[in-house]
C-alpha cells in the first residue's frame, strides 16, 4: 500500500460491487456484511446483449466444422448454445471443450453431458489453457466471445499457428446507472475494464474524492490508472486471492479491527 492510499484509509461503511448479487447465500460477500456490519450492494455496471441470428450468419461461421470450443464465461456458454438452438445444431459427442475454470466447466453441464476425456479445464486464467492448446494443436477451435474481450487467447493461438475461429455471439454494453447519481459508497469494486468504462459513460464528470476503488485483475487495474483514478485495493494478492479477501484485509486496516 502506497503512502497516498494510506492517507485515504478511512472507515468503510458501504461497498458497491459492480456485479449481480450472488445467488449463493454462502457467498463471502454476505459473510463480510455479517462479520463487519457493513452495507454491501450489488449492481451490474455492464449488460450483455445477444447477437441476432442474422448478424451471426454474417460472420459466415460453420460451427460443426470445428472440433473444439473454448469457453471463458457463463455468458459465452449461454449465448453459444442459444445460437445452436436457433440454428437447430446439435453438438456432436466427440466435440472437445476447453473451459477457463472449474465453475465454467460445471456450468457447461447445463447444456451437455460431459465426458471427461472431452473436457479440458484451467484453474482460473486463460494462461492455464495454453498447455492444453499446445498438446492439441491439430484441433480446429471455435472461440465464442463478446465484442469486448481480452487478447490473450487469440494472440496465443495465432502465435502458435493453431487453427481457430473467433465468433462474436454477444455484445457488452454499459448499463443505465442514472439512479445511482446521488448515492455515495465508500468503496466501488470493479471486476473488468468494461465496468470502469461504464462508470464514465454514465457519469462523465465522476470525481473520485474519498471514494476508494477496488480492482480485480491486471487489466482492470490498468483501466483504473488509465482514467487517472486512485486504486486503493488491488486483487488478487498473494495473501488474498479473491476480491472479498482483498476487501477484508482493507476493511480490517481501515476500520482498525
Amino acid at each position: 500500500m502506497t503512502q497516498a492510499t494510506k492517507n485515504r484509509l478511512n472507515r468503510v461503511r458501504s461497498i458497491l460491487v459492480s456485479q449481480p448479487k450472488p445467488s449463493d447465500k454462502r457467498s463471502p460477500y454476505f459473510q463480510l456484511t455479517e462479520k463487519y456490519k457493513i452495507k454491501i450492494d450489488f449492481r451490474p455496471f455492464i449488460e450483455v446483449q445477444p447477437v441476432s441470428i442474422k448478424d451471426f450468419r454474417k460472420q459466415k461461421i460453420e460451427i460443426l466444422k470445428h472440433t473444439a470450443v473454448i469457453f471463458t464465461s457463463r455468458n459465452a456458454i449461454d449465448h453459444f448454445f442459444g445460437i445452436c438452438q436457433e440454428l437447430k445444431i446439435e453438438m456432436p459427442a466427440d466435440m472437445k471443450y476447453f473451459c477457463i475454470s472449474e465453475q465454467t466447466a460445471h456450468y457447461l453441464q447445463k447444456y451437455i453431458v460431459i465426458r471427461k476425456r472431452k473436457l479440458f479445464v484451467g484453474t482460473r486464467t486463460a494462461a492455464d489453457l495454453f498447455d492444453f492448446f499446445k498438446k492439441h494443436k491439430s484441433e480446429k477451435y471455435l472461440f465464442p466471445c463478446s465484442d469486448i474481450r481480452k487478447d490473450d487467447i487469440p494472440e496465443f493461438l495465432s502465435k502458435n499457428n493453431i487453427d481457430f475461429t473467433e465468433a462474436i455471439i454477444y455484445h457488452t454494453v454499459a448499463a443505465d446507472l442514472s439512479d445511482l447519481k446521488d448515492i455515495k459508497y465508500d468503496i466501488l469494486a470493479f471486476y473488468s475494464p468494461s465496468g470502469i468504462k461504464s462508470l464514465f459513460q454514465n457519469f462523465p464528470d465522476f470525481e473520485q474524492g474519498k471514494t476508494r476503488i477496488a480492482a480485480f485483475g491486471p487489466t482492470t487495474a490498468q483501466a483504473v490508472k488509465d482514467m487517472n483514478l486512485i486504486m486503493d485495493i488491488e486483487a488478487p494478492l498473494p495473501n488474498a486471492p479473491s476480491m472479498t479477501g482483498a476487501l477484508e484485509l482493507y476493511i480490517k486496516k481501515a476500520n482498525k479491527i
